[in-house]
């Protein structure tokens, strides 16, 4: 859905966060996740791989501006930092930026979204609790690449596209909008094969919302373990037996192991209810928890929540059309390690917009997700040279005679 009646926060709330933005990615982590990987250079070159790590990160915000830009943009910031703002360099050009990505790979920014993405409300953010419980969504989509003989085949086409399609999976934080774990891969892979790799994400006092594909005896039991609890919906010809009903009108049920296999039967709770003059709802909607006493968690409350599931559609709203630039606009990169180096970019630039937005709402005690995200990316855009942090002075100045030549 359209940020634009999205109430902006002010200015200069904003500006405050905008000047801790390097604090979201620090430098640290960046070298860490280059050292792991084997990274750091020898010999310093032309685009030295931090800078890189950053540029590529940039490229999500800047999804509009060619490479040599977005890379202007980026030097900009060190360059003041460093002292050197009245220099006058030449920018890298498009072959040397292309063989630097390729160089640095998508593993580093992979280990770099580990380190990073994280829940961020804070027992003061508002709409991210629910009685104690971080209020998670899990939910999948696709991204578009080029048409290249190499992503086509890695990624595969699905249905009628057009063009090679990545399917994406990710853990949303609802309160607050950021993405605390993806995972994708080809379009033929299932929502589902790729929730697993979320799952290290999950944890005691988190509430996940899920979509109906995501129910079932192996995978409930998968959630549980990590200690973190359910709400989901559940399709109209699964068997929930009643085993008792209960004060508020839900029911006690159980969840039984497939046909054949061993396993106890999971309890579990079952709320029924009908919405009624809501335009494109369901008429009968059933959702299954495990949060099993009522008193802690009312039924009518959890038929409420539920529909907050649907922010994660507004997630990718906001990484696929005010980031990527449309909700049709291909990825940039032509080779599919590229794509995945650029998939972790847009994650981790969608995570810092994030970031301080939350920031922004906190002492105002505004709903981070009700302050307008687009706002949010036009100002980080216009101040992104003024808030190269992440370096030291000296390093800046490194970066700047290495990288702008």
């Amino acid at each position: 859905m359209a940020r634009t009646s999205r109430p902006p926060v002010s200015l200069p709330l904003l500006l405050t966060s905008v000047s801790g933005l390097a604090q979201h990615i620090p430098f640290s982590a960046v070298e860490a996740a280059l050292t792991e990987h084997h990274q750091h250079q020898v010999r310093t070159r032309l685009l030295p791989a931090a800078l890189v790590v950053y540029f590529v990160i940039a490229l999500s915000l800047f999804r509009a501006y060619a490479h040599r830009e977005v890379l202007r943009c980026v030097l900009d910031g060190l360059r003041t930092l460093s002292g050197m703002s009245g220099a006058r360099v030449p920018i890298a050009t498009k072959g040397p930026i292309s063989r630097a990505r390729t160089r640095l790979g998508s593993a580093v920014l992979a280990t770099l979204c580990q380190q990073v993405l994280r829940p961020l409300a804070t027992p003061q953010t508002r709409g991210a609790w629910f009685h104690g419980l971080r209020v998670l969504a899990l939910d999948g989509t696709t991204l578009s690449v080029p048409d290249t003989a190499d992503n086509r085949a890695t990624f595969g086409l699905h249905g009628l596209s057009a063009f090679p399609l990545v399917r994406l999976v990710a853990l949303v934080e609802v309160g607050t909008h950021a993405i605390i774990r993806a995972a994708f891969a080809a379009c033929q892979v299932a929502e589902r094969t790729l929730a697993d790799r979320l799952l290290p994400a999950l944890g005691p006092g988190m509430l996940v919302l899920e979509d109906r594909g995501f129910v079932g005896y192996a995978w409930w039991r998968q959630v549980q373990a990590t200690g973190a609890d359910i709400l989901c919906r559940v399709r109209s010809n699964r068997h929930l037996p009643v085993l008792q009903v209960l004060d508020d009108g839900s029911y006690l049920s159980v969840l039984s192991p497939p046909g054949g296999t061993a396993g106890a039967p999971i309890p579990v709770r079952v709320i029924e209810y009908t919405l009624r003059g809501v335009p494109g709802a369901a008429e009968h909607y059933r959702l299954c928890t495990s949060l099993l006493d009522p008193l802690t968690a009312p039924a009518a409350e959890l038929a409420a929540l539920y529909h907050e599931r649907w922010e994660a559609e507004s997630v990718f709203d906001e990484a696929k059309t005010h980031l990527r630039g449309g909700a049709h606009i291909r990825l940039r990169s032509k080779t599919p390690d590229l794509v995945q180096q650029e998939i972790y970019g847009l994650l981790l630039a969608h995570f810092v917009v994030r970031a301080v937005l939350h920031e922004a709402a906190l002492p105002i005690g505004e709903d981070p997700d009700r302050l307008s995200f687009t706002h949010a990316v036009q100002v980080l855009r216009r101040r992104l040279p003024q808030v190269a942090g992440v370096f030291s002075p000296s390093a800046s100045a490194d970066l700047v005679s290495a990288g702008a030549r």
